[in-house]
């Protein structure tokens, strides 16, 4: 009999974890890959809590005298959510960075208990904080043989074996010989014999290979060994391997069964073997200790060069912003005409961008699931909505939606708040719209010298907030791959950090936002590429941004005495570029819609 809610799953992990003799367990997110995004079969946070966000991790110990004794731990970006999806009566809410999983166990774990972990789900680092918070409790951290939750979880999916699909060379603008050089000089020069790569995107962008494995993010299940003569052996689940697969790799690249990898680990007894430990579980290097090779921490060295987009992926990626562009503004032509009447919800809303996306002909698949939060709901920054949260937009309201899709020449990702009329958005709102404006236009403006990272650049997006005594919880730009991860490395723009310097060739989004909980949220997003600036008389090298995104912002929400002369030209000449690009792909009533939607200002 199959267990039909939470409070049945926590129960049944409490009994397997009382026949292993384990006092508590760790569950995150992850995959053996340490993915963003992972497939069904390792959604083991949600089918345990109902918390569906992106990141997130639970600790399970056994039930304390208020009927709990289980944590879920989640950042600024799913405050909301998480109690929305997780039963406060049989969980405790703990935000992160204000503490986190390992502080938490050292100050709540039972003196000397033993608490488990995955170690194909954890990076050592993780694994290392851990045990040592747990020592002050005398308490102990125990790797697992075989996952306590797969062992109660009846009808937990298969992992996909889906065929593996090649990328062409066209698209990629590299071969995969060509990259497999790449990374073997860079071995050759450290003085490695391999490096261990299980990262599904490095592993697709390294062979010039997709797959449908994973939703919103087209990789294939497996892992690779890059060895310092340029040859590579990918291991993968037979099934997934085609005769244009085998065709395409070609010899050089050895395919093996996916149950094969960890014997290959133990194989490379006596190598100098690297491993990134931010993309590489703690497993991993447990094997290659055990195996007396010589580990050696270092990037994974498809990191760098996949985050800078050579020619051809900066092609195709306007390409795809292009048509993508002309579907989001078919959406929003459609969403003026229909939001108004108050017929239209979220759902209805996402179904019917998504069919404009489709209606491209070259969608692969969504980028991630759309945020479509009408009202409150989009004061969730990383809202998904459900039949059971779903909300129509009423007209006088603000809606937010934050999209993306998956294109063979490109990843997109857009956010748009609109006012959903009739009549005037109220004065206090159409100062956060734009104060978020004008940090979206101060980044998009910047120029910066070479050699700048993206936390210092962040401020400019938030400067106009801050003036107002508000911000917003999360990060201003993260990378983005070419048809990869609509999240991507190693650049970002966040005052949280990162020393990354941003180079000529990546790709990162603009997206400063606000969020006045249980009201409305506001968030302008458009996708930009890093390029250099020739500036006269400049000393050294310059950088600054090409906006790649282009559909219109709403001038509902505008108020144009807060912005600056230069503010105002931009975003009329932003328009005029929007106009321009996307009108002759629109029919005849949606460009008169957004010839509308992109005319000048008029100046305060």
């Amino acid at each position: 009999m199959l267990m039909s809610t939470h409070e049945a799953r926590l129960d049944a992990l409490r009994k397997e974890l009382a026949r292993r003799e384990l006092d508590g367990f760790v569950v995150p997110i992850s995959d053996e890959h340490m993915s963003e995004y992972v497939g069904a079969y390792a959604q083991r946070l949600q089918w345990l809590t109902g918390f569906n966000g992106s990141a997130g991790t639970a600790v399970v110990l056994a039930q304390g005298a208020d009927g709990k004794g289980a944590t879920i731990f989640v950042d600024g970006r799913y405050t909301l959510q998480v109690r929305d999806q997780v039963d406060g009566a049989h969980w405790d809410y703990a935000s992160v960075p204000e503490t986190s999983p390992a502080k938490w166990l050292g100050d709540h774990a039972p003196e000397g208990a033993r608490i488990g972990y995955d170690a194909w789900l954890h990076s050592r680092t993780w694994a290392e904080t851990v045990a040592k918070a747990l020592a002050k409790r005398n308490a102990t951290l125990v790797a697992v043989d075989g996952n306590p939750i797969d062992a109660v979880w009846q009808d937990r999916p298969a992992p996909s074996r889906a065929p593996a699909l090649v990328h062409a060379d066209t698209l990629a603008g590299q071969s995969s010989a060509d990259k497999r050089a790449v990374v073997a000089q860079w071995l050759t020069g450290e003085g490695l014999d391999a490096v261990v790569i299980p990262a599904l995107d490095s592993i697709a962008w390294l062979l010039n290979i997709r797959g449908t494995d994973v939703d919103r993010t087209p990789v294939a299940l497996g892992f690779v060994i890059a060895h310092a003569d340029a040859t590579a052996d990918l291991f993968i689940d037979p099934a997934k391997v085609t005769p244009e697969l085998t065709a395409h790799l070609g010899h050089a690249v050895r395919i093996a069964p996916l149950d094969g990898f960890a014997g290959a680990l133990q194989a490379l007894a006596g190598k100098r073997v690297a491993v990134d430990p931010d993309h590489a579980v703690a497993a991993i290097f447990t094997a290659l200790d055990s195996a007396g090779a010589q580990v050696v921490s270092a990037s994974d060295p498809c990191v760098l060069p996949k985050a800078v987009k050579n020619a051809a992926e900066q092609a195709g990626h306007r390409a795809a912003q292009a048509r993508d562009g002309a579907a989001v503004s078919r959406f929003l032509h459609w969403l003026s005409v229909a939001a108004p009447q108050g017929t239209v919800d979220e759902l209805a809303a996402a179904a019917r961008l998504q069919a404009f996306r489709e209606g491209t002909g070259s969608l692969r698949d969504l980028s991630f699931d759309t945020i479509s939060g009408s009202g409150p709901n989009g004061a969730i920054v990383h809202y998904r909505v459900s039949e059971e949260t779903n909300r129509p937009l009423v007209p006088g309201s603000v809606y937010l939606v934050d999209s993306g899709g998956q294109y063979p020449d490109g990843t997109t990702d857009i956010t748009r708040t609109v006012w959903i009329g009739p009549g005037d958005a109220p004065a206090d709102v159409k100062d956060r719209f734009t104060r978020v404006l004008k940090g979206h236009i101060a980044l998009a403006r910047a120029v910066f010298p070479q050699g700048t990272n993206g936390s210092q650049l962040d401020t400019l997006a938030r400067q106009f907030l801050w003036q107002a005594g508000i911000d917003y919880a999360h990060g201003t730009g993260h990378g983005v791959g070419s048809f990869l991860s609509v999240h991507e490395g190693p650049q970002r723009i966040s005052k949280a950090g990162g020393n990354q310097e941003l180079l000529a060739g990546m790709i990162v989004s603009n997206e400063p936002g606000y969020y006045k909980t249980g009201e409305y949220g506001i968030r302008i997003e458009n996708l930009v590429l890093v390029e250099p600036r020739t500036i006269a008389g400049a000393e050294g090298e310059w950088l600054g941004f090409e906006t790649l995104t282009h559909v219109p912002i709403d001038r509902a929400l505008i108020d144009s005495t807060l912005l600056d002369p230069a503010e105002r030209a931009w975003l009329d000449a932003y328009h005029a570029r929007v106009l321009a690009l996307i009108g002759p792909q629109l029919d005849d009533d949606a460009r008169d819609w957004l010839r509308r939607a992109c005319a000048p200002l008029v100046s305060a």
